[in-house]
Parts: structure tokens; sequence; C-alpha cells
């Protein structure tokens, strides 16, 4: 028996999530492990659980998701691009919605290269007269 699931990638700053979507109780499933254990922080896991919230999805699908790269806020973004763009193909009437909120628009914000000469990105060193 073949269970109809739902695909999605996500990404954000240096993660990659790949997402998918089963009809089920709403459980999150991340990397293996249950998402209140996955991640530590409430905000977090609001996070993640945006676009089911706005689609009024929360308890219909199961959410399994592989994320690697990049640190926890990361790839909690990462999940939330996922869902989204899975969320999609279970139903294109969650576009107006889902675009306005901003959960489809993949965030460009990387971090930026050290320069040399530079202690960071763009932090010189201070400058001393004598």
């Amino acid at each position: 028996m073949a269970l109809v699931s739902y695909y999605g990638t996500g990404r954000r700053k240096t993660s990659v999530a790949r997402v998918r979507l089963v009809p089920g109780e709403g459980n999150v499933i991340i990397n293996g492990r249950p998402l209140v254990e996955y991640f530590g922080l409430k905000t977090l896991e609001l996070i993640v659980k945006q676009p089911l919230n706005l689609t009024e999805t929360i308890g219909k699908y199961d959410v399994l998701a592989k994320v690697e790269g990049g640190g926890p806020s990361g790839q909690a973004g990462a999940i939330r691009h996922g869902i989204s763009r899975a969320l999609l193909r279970v139903d294109l009437e969650y576009r107006p919605s889902l675009k306005q909120a901003g959960f489809l628009t993949r965030d460009p914000r990387e971090k930026e290269r050290r320069k040399y000469g530079l202690k960071k990105a763009r932090k010189a060193s201070q400058f001393s007269k004598r």
C-alpha cells in the first residue's frame, strides 16, 4: 500500500531541509527525533509550525524532515521553507496566504566572507596613534 506523500526542499543560511508531508496526526519528526527533543527552544518550534498553523493543517499531516548544515535557527527556517513548499503540492489554494506571510521566499541572507587585513568581514583592528 503506497501512502501519498508530498515533498518540499527548504533552505536558509547554510541549512538544507528535505521535508515530506504524510497524512497523519500532526507529528513532527526531524532527523529521527521529535520536534520538542530536537529543538530545545519554544521559539524554534513555533517557527517550524507556522505554515501548518496558517493553513490550518496542523493535525492533518505528519512532517518528516531531514535537515543538515547550519545552526538551530537556520535549520528551523529551512524546515519552515520546506513545509511551505510541500503544502503547495497538497493544495495550490494555500499559495496566496503562504506568499503573503513570506514563507515561500528563500531568505538570501548568508554570512559575509572574511576579508584579509580585517578581523571579521568588516571589523578592523582598533587604530592606535602611538
